[in-house]
């Protein structure tokens, strides 16, 4: 089993949804089917096929009806009531249906007129339970995920419907056909455990916040008068309308003649409902074999092409029909006829004519869709029942009938020819209106098969007056790699606008190419623009059939001043295998790891993209880099290298890193894989609560689920407990009155806790589905008190792991409910607090520890000052956590800023920033006061204002070494305060983004506070 999944790509996600969902399609697939067989049998014989354009007349009239219900149902109910309400709706009815049939049987009545109602309630359910399956598939599924298992769940539903045609064959015969229906009912009975799970697990989750956005966006979307008013002016939309009526219509005069012609070769109820089963098997299995190619057939032809195809096909069965239909093979060729009409109308056109609507905005779009599809399903069904009743009127014979068919899907193929012209002329209307993906839309409805015409109005897109229109022809023409068109390519590498010739560069297929064709290129490799220049290497790498050539022309970008440029040639020669440049590109990489600026985070890219080992040792070099993006840079190059060495200062980073760089450790950890496994697991015994988290969140994407589950769950048990036995800590400092050591406690170990609960979230998230955890988290962090117990409610239900879950609820509400009269008063602080805090010198965190040797340390309490001239390393810090510019600064980042500081004391009226003069110091005040001033172009003195304790001064200026444009001066005497070196605060800035942001807020304060005395003075 877990080689086939691999085989089919799938991820550990994808299965445990595969394993929830996939009963439900099998259990749809057989009941829809089993249902299907019953009813149309049961009505063709005991009510009449005659009969049969007429309830689907009747049905024409009642589908808006349907609509206009369901559509209400659906505006007053959440999408999970709605999905559960739906599926328990029409169970019921195949249910009722199926004790009604039960008891005709039984009791021998004879209620003729009850057969269109089972017709139409049956239908209703075979109609909107497909809906049903593919919309829960589709909004539990991301789009990636969705590729994957869409076509698993298709076989899935195309196997049940070859077992619902076995089953039929055997139990009509044997028990009758009301026990085929009957059947039904029971098959999606046993299907719903497994369909309310999918939605309790998946559905409700995603569904805990509406995106009011979205939900405003359909809100005010065009009305069904304008819709409709857009719908009859467009020829486009008008074309799309047309090939949705005309393809039911001719399903339903197939479907006519199928039923008509089964009912005159078969007498027999039990023979009938036999022979509709071994249809429907072979039916499936053909669908089957054809969802292995369906894929690749539909990215070869495309949607325009396949429409046509699929239209050629319904003119190839009615000729099929019209020929045999007075012979002996009449049953045969009319079953072969509707077995792939069947196929194609329910499996292929869909999807194909639904990318008519992908050129609409997308607050549109929702509106024409159901608009079109609503008038498409009415009239196609009147059409087909109106073309069938002139056959059972007795108006015309069935070989007349099979001939107005092929007069109809004659006009079918017309319609889907001429929808290729009307999609490329919508294309040049509304291009300037859409978004980047519109190249991909077109390559999916025209396909790789060459068609002269759609590459004709491409091409004639080039000659548009606007860029933008242009670029996207490029794009399109991109998908066709088509050789013939280099010609034209080569005149548009020497547009005046460089988006133009990018993309003509982009479009071009130099496999085959003559050396005039690649010198043309290469004069792109002198563009001014770099872009330009880069994707030049990257066509010439592609003529491996000129490899001398190539090699020449690129190895010259070697020197390029750009090392965006240079890192792109490496890339090509190696791509080349040009083994004779192997020492200049290794020269070349020497001399960028030695530069300034990006040019090492570009190389590391390159070395990590070549796979180029022997750059190790170099780039562990940068690990230690002041530059963020540079250390970055090395830490993901070197994950990706598998360069197990790099484990120990990997953990070391976590507890300093910046969100950018703790995000690149861990996908290093993780991208070295199970080598560093008992590297990981030692740190999950005793180690910093940063680095324990890393080391659970690495495992966890390591690991598969068993080994998560073994593993990983106590500890994190363990962790929870223990940290809320050490949170008595700060109580214990509260009871010693040291208030400030408490809040500093206090502080540390909301960060722990954060950590952990990251920690725990990563392996509920690889136990259960990633994005329902990422929901359910999202929703217990929310503001809306509803939305967070909704999503605490769902973690109740045991997300992921039923214990770990109920741990992780529990701390969630408990924690910020705590007090310290709740922990004194309890038993479970039963020690002495003195004892307690020396406890804790055997922290496993550093500043847990430092805070404890502080608190024993203190003989009396007092102020922060406690009669000291000089502020210890700890007070430095409480002071820095009570400054609003550092006050979202971590314990740690805190701890580096006050590691740099040093106090200072001046006395009264020392100036210690002057108008005019550059600024190199940051002034944070501990006591004391600054008076802040001015003087103006007239020589006019004025104060803006006097700052106090706790405030700072110089940060406007210190980061750019501009000067000052105030002049601060002490005031009322000595002033006590924290300096910070301008060059060693910048330097922790590019380290620790963070810092940089309180700055920015002082910053803006500062300006705030300026406007403020302007507007004063004024």
């Amino acid at each position: 089993m877990a080689r086939i999944f691999r085989f089919l790509g799938l991820q550990a996600g994808d299965t445990r949804k595969l394993g929830i969902m996939g009963p439900v399609f099998f259990a749809g697939g057989v009941a829809e089917l089993l249902s299907y067989t019953a009813f149309m049998a049961l009505f063709n014989l005991r009510f009449g096929v005659k009969f049969l354009p007429i309830v689907y007349i009747i049905e024409a009239v009642i589908l808006p009806l349907e609509g206009l219900i369901l559509s209400y149902i659906a505006n007053r109910m959440s999408k999970p009531q709605l999905m559960r309400t739906l599926y328990i709706l029409m169970t019921s009815t195949v249910l009722i249906n199926g004790i009604i049939l039960l008891m005709i049987l039984y009791f021998k009545w004879d209620i003729r007129y009850y057969y269109p109602i089972l017709f139409l309630s049956s239908n209703f359910v075979v109609r909107q339970f497909s809906l049903l399956m593919w919309s829960l598939a589709f909004d539990l599924c991301p789009t990636q995920q969705a590729k994957r298992l869409m076509p698993i769940f298709v076989a899935l539903a195309t196997l049940g419907g070859i077992t619902a045609g076995l089953i039929a064959q055997v139990v009509g015969p044997l028990l009758g056909t009301e026990y085929v229906y009957f059947l039904a009912s029971l098959i999606l009975i046993a299907g719903f455990w497994n369909f309310r799970k999918a939605i309790h697990d998946y559905l409700v989750p995603l569904t805990l916040k509406l995106d009011k956005k979205e939900r405003q966006i359909n809100q005010t979307a065009s009305s069904g008068q304008s819709n409709l008013k857009q719908l009859l002016k467009s020829p486009f939309l008008l074309c799309a309308v047309g090939l949705m009526t005309l393809m039911p219509a001719l399903y339903f005069l197939i479907e006519y003649q199928y039923f008509t012609t089964a009912q005159g070769s078969f007498s027999s109820e039990h023979e009938l409902t036999s022979f509709y089963g071994r249809v429907f098997t072979i039916l499936f299995t053909v669908s089957l074999l054809l969802q292995l190619v369906s894929g690749k057939l539909m990215n070869w032809l495309g949607a325009s092409n396949m429409l046509l195809a699929i239209s050629g096909v319904f003119t190839g069965g009615f000729i099929l029909a019209a020929c045999f239909i007075d012979s002996r093979f009449a049953l045969v060729a009319i079953s072969i006829s509707y077995i792939f009409i069947y196929l194609l109308y329910y499996y292929f056109a869909e999807p194909c004519y639904q990318l008519f609507f992908k050129m609409l905005p997308l607050a549109q779009r929702d509106g024409f869709r159901f608009l079109a599809q609503g008038i498409a399903a009415s009239a196609g069904i009147l059409l087909g029942a109106l073309l069938s009743l002139l056959n059972s009127g007795g108006y015309i014979p069935m070989t007349i009938q099979a001939i107005l068919g092929i007069i109809v899907s004659g006009s079918l193929v017309a319609l889907a020819w001429y929808s290729r012209q009307l999609y490329i002329k919508e294309l040049i209307k509304s291009i300037q209106g859409m978004n980047s993906f519109v190249s991909e839309v077109v390559a999916s409805f025209l396909g790789g098969v060459r068609n002269s015409k759609a590459i004709t109005a491409v091409i004639e897109l080039l000659k548009h007056p606007n860029n933008y229109v242009r670029e996207i022809a490029l794009e399109i023409m991109a998908r066709f790699q088509d050789v013939a068109l280099l010609p034209r390519l080569f005149v548009l590498v020497q547009d005046p606008s460089p988006r133009i010739r990018l993309a003509a560069l982009k479009a071009m297929n130099l496999h085959n190419v003559d050396l005039i064709g690649m010198v043309t290129v290469a004069a792109c490799l002198e563009d001014t623009d770099y872009e330009v220049r880069a994707q030049a290497v990257k066509v010439i790498a592609q003529a491996d059939h000129l490899k001398e050539q190539a090699h020449y022309f690129i190895r010259l970008k070697l020197l390029d001043p750009d090392p965006r440029i240079v890192t792109e040639g490496i890339k090509a020669l190696y791509t080349l295998k040009s083994t004779q440049s192997y020492a200049a590109c290794e020269e070349a990489i020497d001399r960028l790891l030695m530069e300034d600026g990006d040019a090492p985070v570009l190389v590391c890219n390159v070395i990590q993209a070549c796979n180029l080992t022997q750059f190790s040792r170099q780039v562990n070099a940068l690990l230690w880099d002041d530059r963020p993006a540079v250390k970055v840079a090395a830490v993901e190059c070197l994950g990706k290298l598998k360069d197990v060495h790099i484990v120990p200062q990997l953990l070391t980073f976590f507890p300093l890193a910046d969100h950018e760089l703790h995000e690149a450790s861990l996908q290093a950890l993780i991208d070295l894989g199970e080598t560093i496994i008992p590297d990981l697991t030692d740190v999950l015994k005793e180690s910093h609560p940063m680095i324990w988290s890393a080391a659970v969140k690495a495992l966890s994407s390591i690991w598969n689920e068993t080994d998560v589950k073994a593993s990983l769950i106590e500890p994190c048990i363990e962790r929870v407990t223990q940290l809320n036995t050490e949170r008595k800590f700060v109580f214990a400092l509260e009871q010693m009155n040291h208030l400030e050591l408490a809040s500093l406690a206090e502080k540390r170990f909301l960060e722990i806790r954060q950590a952990l609960h990251d920690a725990i979230w990563s392996v509920i998230g690889r136990l259960a589905d990633a994005e329902v955890v990422n929901k359910v988290r999202q929703a217990i962090d929310d503001e809306d008190e509803e939305v967070r117990d909704n999503g605490l409610e769902v973690l109740a239900e045991g997300l992921g792991d039923r214990r770990l879950a109920s741990v992780l609820l529990e701390d969630i509400k408990q924690w910020d409910q705590k007090t310290a009269d709740d922990v004194t008063d309890s038993d479970s602080l039963n020690v002495d607090s003195f004892e307690f805090i020396k406890a804790e010198l055997e922290a496993n965190d550093h500043w847990l520890r430092v805070i404890a040797v502080d608190a024993l340390s203190r003989k009396e309490i007092g102020s922060m000052h406690d009669e000291r001239v000089y502020l210890s390393l700890l007070e430095r810090v409480i002071f820095l956590k009570q400054v609003p510019m550092f006050d979202n600064l971590s314990l740690e980042e805190l701890g580096l800023i006050a590691d740099i500081a040093r106090e200072e004391f001046y006395p009264d009226e020392t100036i210690l920033l002057r108008a005019g003069e550059i600024n190199d110091t940051l002034y944070l005040i501990i006591s004391g006061n600054v008076e802040l001033s001015s003087v103006s172009s007239e020589g006019l003195e004025g104060s803006f204002g006097v700052l106090g304790p706790k405030e700072s001064l110089g940060d406007t200026s210190i980061l750019e070494h501009i000067p000052s444009s105030l002049t601060g001066q002490v005031l009322l005497g000595e002033i006590h305060v924290l300096e910070m070196n301008g060059e060693d605060l910048t330097r922790l800035v590019r380290r620790y983004p963070e810092i940089g942001i309180g700055l920015l807020r002082a910053a803006s304060r500062r300006v705030r506070l300026l406007e403020k005395m302007i507007i004063k003075m004024g």
